[in-house]
Order: structure tokens, then C-alpha cells, then sequence
């Protein structure tokens, strides 16, 4: 049988923020003058940029959240975008995973997080590997946000990288998610899953700590040539059949049979742009999709940094989603 559709399993959270007038010091009281909240997290916002696009595929979730308000939210919004969420294990002894959010009212507006794992904690190995549908790709992440999945394994190196092979061996093209973090941790649970990775799309910063050096010049500018050699070596050394880095400035691909592309991003007006909050997972969505329909590296970019341009114009993660429509009217195609 031939596979269709993509699932995204690992993090799910609810975002609160609270707006305050000043972050107190120690022992000290503020006011919340208000309170928003907000789904995020790597399979959220894929999925749902996904789904936006109104393209029929089949979409399905998967992951661990808790038997409480913030679950039930995340499993309306899978109804809601038509996205199969039977592989979403529902927890009674444990939250859903959120992160309380301290935002200062004017001045800097400086922000302070507090995060709670909760149920995404307890996605391990067993909990992805009895996830069932008839998806073609299968899209993991964050690595360096779940515990279980980044515990040390003897023989793969870490839990991560067992569960891919196994996903492979199930049929499944893999594509993996990281979160941007400085260290020798980052090397340690990152680079064992490579190897059985097929589609690797990560910014500059994360394709830079997996090789170990900067992809921008001193004075901060992108090194292309830095990108250029770094998708290939990523590509070459774990024999990964995509590799896509993306960066403000543009994007480049590379593929395993030596097809590669480049794309630069459209100037916008700093004023234009609401926020960058998700602008990694709609490229990444925008990439997947892409991919899925088979289509080539250069078609693949413009479209996934299409995705990237519309979700500035939102404040929240998924707000600015396109629908195909939309993009192939901004693309005139």
C-alpha cells in the first residue's frame, strides 16, 4: 500500500502570558493586567500550518498531553483542522506540558519564561513506536525538549536515534525538529539520530552546532559558502536524502543525488512584521509538504519560505498560516 499523509509526534504545549507592569523582585508583588493563551510546540504548529494549506493530505498527531483543560484545547484544535489525533495518549497523572509567560507592559517588554515538561516528559520510545497511520513521512521533534527520546542509549547512541531506525524500518520516510541550545549536550543527543534521518531542515545556528562552527562571518552576516559545505557534509556523513538550511537572509537545499538550490528571502519592512515566533516550523511545514508532493529543491524553498513570510504577519505561531491558494497567488503560479 502506498503511504499518504505526514505525522508529527513529540511536543505539544500550551503557551499562558501574562502581561504584567514589571517582573518584582524577590519577595515582591506585580499586577497581571491580562492573560493570553496560545498552543505551540513542534507538532502543533507543523500540523496546523499543515492543515491551513487545505490540501487534503492526511494529517495525524501524536504525542502525550494531560487529562485537563489545556489537553482538551490541543484536541479541539486537532478537530478543528481535521488533523487524526487517535495517537495522542491522554495522561491522568501529569499537566499538559505549558510555559508561563512574565511580560512586562512597555518599556523593554522583556519576557520570562517558566516551562513545566508535564505529559511531554513522558513520550519515549514505546509511546512513538505504537503510533499507527498510514503517514509517508513521519516528522519527530523537538529533540533537546523530550527527556525520554534524549536519554542515552548503548548501541544508537541515544533513545532518539533507536526510535527513528525503528520508524524506518516501519515504512516511514523520518524527519526530525531541534531546538536551538548552546553546549556539548546539543552534539551529544543530536547528532546519533542523524543517521536515520531522511529530510534534516534546521536554521543556521542548529546546522552550525551540529558541525561544530559558525555559519555567519565576524560581523554577522551569512557565510553561503559556510551553508553550502555544511548541507553537504550533513547530507554526506549521515547519508540524509534532504537537507535544507534556512536563515533570515534565504535558504539552501541539498539532496543525496547532488540536486541543490538556493533561494534569498523577500526584504520586508521591519514595521511589517508582527512577529518571527514559528517562522522555523512554517519553513519547515512549507518544506514537508513540498517534499511529500515530490516536488524539486527550488520549488520546495519558494514555497516553504512563502509559508515563513505569511506566518511574520501573525502574532502567535500558527495565526498566519496560508492556504495553498494564497501562497500561489503571492508566487503567481
Amino acid at each position: 500500500m502506498e503511504r499518504k499523509g505526514i505525522i508529527s509526534a513529540g511536543n505539544w504545549l500550551v503557551d499562558s502570558v501574562k502581561f504584567i507592569d514589571i517582573y518584582p523582585g524577590k519577595g515582591n508583588l506585580t499586577h497581571i493586567r491580562n492573560v493570553a493563551e496560545g498552543l505551540g510546540g513542534c507538532s502543533h504548529n507543523v500540523l496546523v500550518d499543515l492543515a491551513a494549506l487545505q490540501s487534503g493530505i492526511p494529517l495525524y498527531a501524536g504525542g502525550c498531553i494531560g487529562r485537563d483543560k489545556h489537553g482538551e484545547m490541543i484536541l479541539d484544535a486537532c478537530r478543528k483542522y481535521g488533523i487524526n489525533h487517535k495517537n495522542i495518549r491522554i495522561l491522568d497523572d501529569v499537566p499538559t506540558s505549558y510555559t508561563d509567560v512574565l511580560s512586562e507592559i512597555g518599556g523593554t517588554a522583556s519576557r520570562t519564561f517558566f516551562h513545566c515538561y508535564g505529559a511531554n516528559a513522558r513520550l519515549g520510545m514505546d509511546e512513538v513506536l505504537s503510533c499507527e497511520s498510514d503517514a509517508k513521512i513521519f516528522h519527530l521533534g523537538y529533540l533537546l525538549l523530550l527527556p525520554e527520546l534524549d536519554k542515552p542509549d548503548p548501541e544508537y547512541g541515544t533513545v532518539a536515534a533507536r526510535t527513528l531506525k525503528h520508524l524506518k524500518d516501519k515504512g516511514y520516510i523520518t524527519s526530525v525538529d531541534l531546538v536551538s541550545e548552546e553546549g556539548e549536550r546539543f552534539r551529544k543527543i543530536v547528532l546519533p539520530s542523524l543517521r536515520f534521518v531522511d529530510y534534516l531542515i534546521i536554521n543556521e545556528v542548529e546546522a552550525g552546532a551540529c558541525l561544530g562552527y559558525d555559519l555567519r562571518n565576524e560581523d554577522g552576516t551569512i557565510n553561503i559558502e559556510k551553508v553550502r559545505a555544511a548541507a553537504q557534509e550533513l547530507t554526506v556523513d549521515n547519508d540524509i536524502k534532504v537537507c535544507a538550511i534556512h536563515y533570515p537572509e534565504g535558504a539552501y537545499a541539498v539532496s543525496c543525488s547532488g540536486e541543490n538550490a538556493e533561494t534569498l528571502s523577500e526584504m520586508i519592512s521591519p514595521d511589517r512584521i508582527v512577529s518571527a515566533v514559528g517562522a522555523g516550523d512554517a519553513f519547515c511545514a512549507g518544506s514537508l509538504f513540498a517534499l511529500h508532493e515530490g516536488w524539486n529543491l527550488s520549488r520546495m524553498l519558494e514555497f516553504a519560505s512563502a509559508c515563513a513570510r505569511f506566518n511574520l504577519s501573525s502574532p502567535t505561531a500558527t495565526g498566519g498560516a496560508p492556504s495553498l491558494e494564497q501562497i500561489s497567488r503571492y508566487m503567481n503560479i
